[in-house]
């Protein structure tokens, strides 16, 4: 292969539209996609219409290739224009003074080589994410179950003591912390007892290796690894649903565990009694130790969250009202939650500008359209009229008095900003007027915003109180 080019070979555009890049992959994946097969990815130079990224290993870079190779066209299309391609190889790029070294994870344990020696060694943990302990693990009603079952869990694990429930089952939709706990799990382990055997691993890594190891016909290496483990924790374990030995080795790989009374940890996107395609006999060990659910954070956690992560990040300067708008907004999960204020940092560090809330739902404006509730105009209408003690006749009355007219104006361009209704819709729901009458409300009120702070303030707080 040739060598790779130094860093200094790249320009300035070049490693800016990498970095808005890495943001927005980071922003639609999740934290633990991109941690474990986009942050790798390195640029190695751009050329010709063509974007080359290397990565330390062949599985992962077939793994990339097949996933997001159209993601990242797309995306540095974005940026780059003249982009048509990415490439993706192995290998390692230099660094140059010039630039100085590109934050690069270190390479993904449990990547499958060539022979059965490199997938059994996969299954040996590489550490865990020092980010997901117990003490970065933000606790609220939606997870106060799961959160002291884990640390009970950790707590006996290293004293040997019985912690009452053996195997620990965690359960919720994607997002919410069930990888943050077992690395918190793991991680705790190991602190107090360095020596201790822990494997962590997903079912889908599970599945992998042990059909690799069935190829090499070297499942002993790959059972005895497992199965003396002190402590087995495999995550989502949906995904081996429907794969009949996969799970008659993970069957046995339970029941090994559990009689010698080591510790088992599994997680799922959803209960035992609603795993479907999963053996019976799995479901019912499964449900044998304590089912833990983890809910869908309500607004004060999600606040909490990331007032915690804000905390850990002194450089980042975040406006309270931001914070404020991304717990309402950003409902779905915690990763997302956290992925879209990530973003918000970073295109603000990239581009210059300060972190306002016109900023945030510019550079949000797709995952907001996402999570958006149905807005109306009828209830911007409302609200207008409510702010400016007027009733919602007055707004769509021919009255052109000033007191009336600005706030039919400020109706107008919410409506337009907030709904995607047309002109001329939005014209008849404000007593048939025509839509060239919208249009100059609109440009109007953009005119006025930029002078006018009593104006732009009120529009902000509307936008804020619709936005809830």
């Amino acid at each position: 292969m040739e060598a790779n080019p130094l860093r200094g070979d790249l320009d300035s555009n070049a490693l800016r539209a990498w970095g808005l890049v890495r943001a927005h992959l980071l922003s639609t994946v999740g934290d633990k996609t991109f941690d474990s097969w986009l942050k790798p990815l390195q640029l190695a130079g751009i050329s010709g219409g063509e974007v080359r990224l290397v990565v330390p290993s062949r599985f992962m870079a077939d793994w990339v290739k097949n996933h997001f190779s159209n993601h990242l066209r797309q995306a540095f299309s974005t940026h780059l224009p003249d982009i048509r391609s990415v490439s993706i190889d192995v290998g390692t790029v230099l660094v140059s003074a010039d630039h100085g070294p590109e934050p690069i994870a270190q390479p993904v344990s449990g990547n499958i080589g060539a022979n059965a020696g490199d997938a059994l060694a996969a299954v040996e943990p590489a550490g865990f994410e020092p980010r997901y302990s117990f003490d970065s693990f933000v606790v609220g009603k939606s997870n106060e179950l799961a959160f002291n079952a884990a640390q009970a869990l950790a707590s006996a694990a290293t004293s040997g003591a019985a912690a009452g429930f053996n195997p620990l089952f965690l359960h919720g939709p994607t997002g919410l912390g069930k990888t943050h706990l077992m690395h918190a799990i793991g991680s705790a382990v190991l602190a107090e007892n360095p020596k201790a055997k822990v494997v962590y691993l997903s079912a889908e890594k599970f599945m992998v290796e042990f059909l690799a190891a069935l190829r090499a016909r070297d499942t002993f290496s790959f059972k005895q690894r497992l199965r003396s483990a002190d402590l087995l924790m495999v995550d989502d374990v949906q995904f081996i649903a429907g794969k009949d030995s996969t799970q008659e080795e993970f069957f046995h790989t339970m029941n090994e565990i559990i009689n010698a009374g080591r510790r088992l940890v599994i997680s799922a996107d959803r209960s035992p009694q609603n795993l479907e395609g999963i053996e019976s006999r799995i479901l019912s060990r499964l449900a044998w130790g304590l089912v833990a659910d983890i809910n869908p954070a309500d607004y004060e956690l999600r606040y909490n969250i990331l007032k915690t992560k804000l905390a850990a990040m002194p450089q980042a300067n975040v406006p309270d009202d931001v914070v404020q708008f991304l717990a309402r907004k950003i409902a779905a999960n915690v990763r997302e939650l956290e992925g879209a204020l990530n973003r918000v940092i970073a295109y603000g560090n990239l581009v210059g500008r300060k972190l306002d809330l016109d900023f945030t739902r510019e550079v949000l404006a797709d995952v907001l359209r996402a999570h958006s509730r149905k807005l109306t105009i009828d209830e911007i209408q409302r609200r207008v009229a409510d702010h400016y003690a007027l009733k919602i006749n007055d707004l769509i009355s021919p009255r052109r008095a000033r007191e009336v007219a600005r706030p039919r104006q400020v109706a107008m361009y919410l409506a337009k900003m907030l709904t995607p209704r047309s002109l001329p819709e939005i014209g008849r729901r404000f007593g048939g007027r025509d839509h060239t009458t919208v249009m100059h409300a609109v440009k109007r009120i953009e005119e006025l915003r930029a002078t006018d702070h009593e104006l732009d303030r009120d529009i902000s707080q509307l936008r804020r109180a619709l936005d809830s």
